[in-house]
Parts: structure tokens; C-alpha cells; sequence
């Protein structure tokens, strides 16, 4: 595969590749847009016509999204623009040893010193996340002066990557080990960037700790460090906002979280019965983490990509390490949880760039992220949320090169 001349394969790779082509069977799609017409939208209550967004996503929204899902979106065109990028499927073991097929996006260099970089989403993100990062790095850069092979995997139990093992339970680590032993299969064991927010920032610090060819990491979510006890509050402006920004989140927005890591079979079953319930479900996070409303057909190209994958009851494992440390297998508990503060966050030594987007989830700010990383590059951004690659790819993208361009040697 050559597409755009961005798919001749680096050499060194020890992995049996293949071409891969998105596509989903016009049989399925019908039977997606029948199950979608045919789902009901429950009846109009005080909670989700005159309550704002205090107890999650309004009617008018879901009503105009079904109509829109339905009527006017496009998932062939969402298809076409996967396929536009060099796509492929690779089988490797993961940390446990198991055997799973990674499918990753790429975009790989002729240049001889290319810096490998390996972007990683989150939950509810997937690789649709970075299709504008893709499509930036396409327009700027040739196959013959890209400065990176770029590698964009969907992770173990998402998109059109496999799951995990049936028999057994599973968690980040042994899902992270997947993503190292794909970028050394494909000939960079001698060094790799990595780079996520979300689930795809845990990803990078379990591939920092635990390997030495992940040289270092770029990540735009952080963990709120163990802070000093004692009573004494924080007079720091951005301080006191990443507390109120983590209290409201506890208090408020992880009934989803608990859910995922203790009835993720349960959820899991709902979720994979109705498009409309995952919209719902996935819709009302993507609405309410980002800093201004991400356009409807982004939303949609992301549900429906978890819809045609299979991916909400195949993914959600990450959830349960949540739980504590001598669990097998873990579960996750609300002690833990409505802790708010991590207190084992291991240190990062490798270097670390860090992007802080103003509206994220919990803004930690840089003195606080210099608890738990070696943050060597840093940018402030006075807007985006919890999507950076989606919301302010341009910026992002920026943040990576500089980081890249301080770090490796």
C-alpha cells in the first residue's frame, strides 16, 4: 500500500502486515439505520427539557442529532477519509504474552532518520481523533522531508483492533505492552515518542516506566499529584480551579466511570442493543468534556465508529485499574474514585511535553504536573478542552514538534 506515497513501510519491520480497508457490509449499515429510526427518544421531563444540561443531554439535542444521524450523515465519506491514509492490521503479543491484531493508521517517512511518534486516544475517542493531526502532517510535509513515521493505532479492545482474551481479565498494562511491541515490530526498538490524552496519556506513562524505547512522552491530561496535607488550601488562581474543576467532576460527572469498572458486562449489553443509547451515552461526554460544542458530525463519526466496530462492550477494561493495588482482578471503588487525588502517581524521569488546555476536564497546572513529571516542554492554551486533538489540532500538533525538536537527539 502506497497511499500518497506515505505507505512504504520503514525498514526493519518484523511484523506481518497487511493492508487493511475500512469497510462496513451495506447489509449492516441498513440494519444500523433501521435499529436507529426505530428507537424511541423518551418522553419529555422537567430533567431533560428545563434543567440546561445538569442531568445530562437535552431532548432538543437528541432529537435533532437522531434526525441528522439518520438523514443527512455520511459514514461511507467517514470510511473514504480512513482509507485515504496508509491503513494496516498487524498481529503482536501484548504485555500478558496474548496475541492481539493492532490496526493503526500511519503516515511513514523516507527519511532514514525519522522520529517515530505514536499517537494514542482515549475513551470515547478513537483513532478518529486524529484525522486532522493526519491530514496537517499530509499537507505540510512530504514522504520525502516528514520529519516522523507517524503510527496511529486503534487500542487493544477498540475500533478494528481485537480485544481482549476471554479467559482471563485484563487492564493498561497489558494493553500498553500491545502498543510497545507494535512500534518495536515495526523497527523502531531503538527509540519512540509517545504521545495521548485521556486513557491515551495512562497508556504513555505505563510505555514510559516500563520501556526503555519509549524515550519520552507528549500528553495533554495529567493526574493531579498527592498534594500536602494539613488543611491548607491552595491561593494559586489556576490551583483552586483545578480543585473546584476536580470536586465538580467527583460530585458530579463519574457515575459513568463507576459504572465501566463494575457492571462492565451489564453496560456493555445496553450500550451494543441501541445506536441511540450509545449516542446518548458517548454523545453526552463528548458535549460536556469538550471547551465548545464539537461540531454534530464529529460526534457522530465517533459513535458510529464505536457502533460498527463493536467497540463499547470490548473496551472497557481500563476502568477497573480504578481499583487497588492487591485486586485480581480490579474493580473499581467508589473510595478510590472520590479520593480525587492519586496517591501512588509514580514519577516520570524521561522528558515529558505537556499541553494544558484551559477548559479540560481537571486543568492540573504545570507545578502541580512537575509533581509527577519531568516536564520539559510546556504550553498553556487559554481555550480547548478535554479533545485537543479534535478541538485545536493545529495547536496540538505545534506542542508535539516542539517538544520533539528539545528531546531528541
Amino acid at each position: 500500500m502506497t497511499t500518497s506515497g506515505f505507505g512504504t513501510l520503514p525498514s526493519g519491520v518484523s511484523l506481518d502486515i497487511k493492508p487493511f480497508r475500512a469497510h462496513v457490509e451495506e447489509e449492516k449499515l441498513q440494519q444500523f439505520k433501521k435499529l436507529l429510526e426505530l428507537s424511541p427518544i423518551a418522553p419529555a421531563v422537567f430533567e431533560n427539557t428545563n434543567a440546561g444540561t445538569k442531568f445530562g443531554l437535552t431532548r432538543d439535542w437528541l432529537e435533532n442529532a437522531k434526525d441528522v444521524w439518520l438523514n443527512s450523515f455520511d459514514w461511507r465519506k467517514v470510511e473514504d477519509r480512513f482509507n485515504s491514509f496508509p491503513n494496516f492490521k498487524a498481529p503482536v503479543k501484548d504485555g500478558n504474552g496474548d496475541e492481539i491484531e493492532i490496526q493503526f493508521l500511519a503516515l511513514f517517512s523516507k527519511k532514514p532518520d525519522a522520529i517515530p511518534l505514536v499517537f494514542l486516544h482515549g475513551w470515547p475517542g478513537s483513532i478518529c481523533e486524529f484525522l486532522d493531526i493526519l491530514d496537517l502532517l499530509k499537507s505540510k510535509y512530504s514522504p520525502d522531508d516528514l520529519p516522523y513515521h507517524v503510527i496511529v493505532p486503534s487500542l487493544p479492545g477498540y475500533g478494528y483492533s481485537s480485544g481482549p482474551p476471554l479467559d482471563a481479565d485484563y487492564g493498561i498494562e497489558a494493553a500498553a505492552g500491545a502498543i510497545h511491541n507494535l512500534m518495536v515490530g515495526l523497527g523502531f526498538g531503538s527509540g519512540y515518542i509517545a504521545q495521548g490524552g485521556d486513557l491515551g496519556s495512562f497508556f504513555c506513562r505505563v510505555l514510559a516506566l516500563k520501556y526503555d524505547a519509549c524515550k519520552g512522552i507528549h500528553v495533554n491530561q495529567m493526574p493531579l499529584p498527592p498534594l500536602p496535607k494539613g488543611g491548607e488550601l491552595p491561593t494559586d488562581p489556576l490551583q483552586i480551579r483545578a480543585l473546584e474543576r476536580g470536586k465538580e467532576m467527583v460530585e458530579t460527572g463519574l457515575a459513568f466511570l463507576m459504572e465501566h469498572g463494575t457492571r462492565a458486562a451489564t453496560i456493555g449489553f445496553v450500550l451494543s442493543a441501541s445506536p441511540l443509547a450509545l449516542l446518548s451515552w458517548i454523545g453526552e461526554k463528548f458535549l460536556a468534556w469538550s471547551d465548545q460544542d464539537l461540531p454534530l458530525d464529529k460526534i457522530l463519526e465517533g459513535v458510529t465508529f464505536y457502533w460498527f466496530t463493536d467497540t463499547m462492550a470490548r473496551c472497557l477494561y481500563h476502568n477497573r485499574d480504578m481499583g487497588l493495588p492487591d485486586e485480581s482482578p480490579k474493580i473499581a471503588r467508589t473510595s478510590v474514585i472520590t479520593g480525587l487525588i492519586s496517591p501512588g502517581v509514580p514519577y516520570i524521569d524521561k522528558p515529558c511535553g505537556y499541553s494544558a488546555f484551559y477548559n479540560e476536564i481537571v486543568p492540573v497546572p504545570k507545578d502541580w504536573a512537575d509533581k509527577t513529571t519531568n516536564v520539559v516542554s510546556f504550553n498553556q492554551h487559554d481555550r480547548g478542552g478535554h479533545f485537543a486533538a479534535m478541538e485545536m489540532p493545529k495547536e496540538l500538533l505545534s506542542d508535539v514538534e516542539e517538544y520533539i525538536q528539545k528531546v531528541w537527539k
